[in-house]
């Protein structure tokens, strides 16, 4: 089974394999995300998304949880061992959001600091964190998971995809050619993850079902950046592990 779900990443870009994690799991992580502090740098809380950057770093006691039996061996039989976690965020996309995201792929990475590379640009600045555009070889060996909380759909926002444009490498939303490309709805129910890869391009619709859409979203990767240039989030994955 995970030989086919390792197969279906590397072909499309993405797979979903849902019973990941048990109801009892998913509530004790939304119990945990319900009684933090809200008022830090790192949350954003507007109407139509609530969101908690840096995820793992903010929640720590969601980690024992998250890399549970299941998603360890998933991960460890699919990628192996020498992948670790460098991005984590929280989305919370409210029942009545108006909230959509156009196809865009992921092409940037966090990093502590702003340098002068080869390679490595553009760069940008948000909420104290920076963001750069590594070299391509880095974003088609890294690997995203995320973690449903809520049964998604068409109505809440699931994510729209376009298998195996991963391969392509940047692919401008703009110049996407619909009369060869096609898209593809990804459900996950609760509990469930889906795999992506981030150069596949993807997006998501507004809520028109009433339903909320809570999502954890991790990054890894198995690359040391140069000239002394860090990951703004790193946890280990023998640190994981042993949670």
């Amino acid at each position: 089974m995970n030989q086919n779900i390792k197969n279906k990443i590397e072909a499309n870009g993405f797979a979903i394999v849902n019973e990941v994690f048990s109801d009892t799991e998913v509530d004790a992580l939304l119990q945990l995300i319900s009684s933090i502090d809200t008022t830090k740098l790192t949350f954003r809380k507007t109407k139509d998304l609530f969101a908690i950057r840096q995820f793992l770093n903010e929640v720590p006691e969601t980690v024992h949880i998250i890399f549970n039996q299941r998603l360890t061996a998933l991960i460890d039989s699919i990628f192996g061992k020498e992948y670790f976690v460098v991005k984590s965020i929280y989305f919370d996309k409210p029942e009545d959001s108006n909230w959509f995201v156009a196809y865009h792929q992921d092409l940037t990475i966090s990093v502590d600091k702003k340098l002068d590379l080869e390679d490595f640009g553009p760069w940008t600045v948000k909420h104290q964190q920076f963001a750069v555009q590594p070299p391509l070889s880095i974003l088609k060996d890294n690997f995203t998971i995320r973690i449903h909380l809520d049964d998604t759909d068409e109505g809440n926002g699931a994510l729209k995809v376009i298998p195996q444009s991963h391969l392509r490498g940047v692919y401008r939303p703009e110049t996407i050619n619909w009369s060869v490309e096609t898209e593809c709805l990804c459900p996950v129910k609760k509990g469930g993850i889906m795999f992506m890869k981030p150069l596949l391009l993807h997006a998501s619709n507004r809520t028109i079902n009433q339903q909320k859409r809570r999502v954890i979203h991790i990054e890894f990767s198995r690359s040391l950046l140069p000239d002394n240039l860090q990951w703004a989030e790193s946890l280990q994955a023998e640190t994981v592990s042993s949670e």
